[in-house]
């Protein structure tokens, strides 16, 4: 599903107009962008949470040079889904016909 279906659908369930609908789905990504970027996580009940994660500094290596590179410390977002998320994915994917993630 795409940003766009994701609007007609809630539109349609709704009634609200799509226009509507693309301006407060485009806040809400916004204000999670903008509360992560100051380091503050964002909670949503029964649904998850966008957190932020701390990834240590590391050794990598640059493939084409063949030489080994510091990746430093930083910090990347994450999502952590509510534990009734999880519950409801779980019991209606394990249902649907042509499983292919168990290939």
């Amino acid at each position: 599903m795409r940003k766009a279906d994701l609007v007609t659908a809630i539109s349609e369930k709704t009634g609200v107009p799509k226009v509507d609908v693309l301006v407060t789905l485009e806040e809400f990504f916004k204000s999670v962008k903008g509360s992560l970027a100051t380091g503050e996580n964002v909670y949503i009940r029964g649904f998850g949470s966008f957190i932020i994660k701390k990834r240590k500094k590391k050794v990598g290596r640059h493939i084409k040079r063949n030489v080994s590179i510091e990746i430093p410390e930083h910090y990347i977002p994450a999502f952590k889904p509510a534990k009734v998320f999880l519950e409801h994915v779980k019991d209606n994917v394990d249902h649907l016909p042509n499983d292919e993630s168990e290939d």
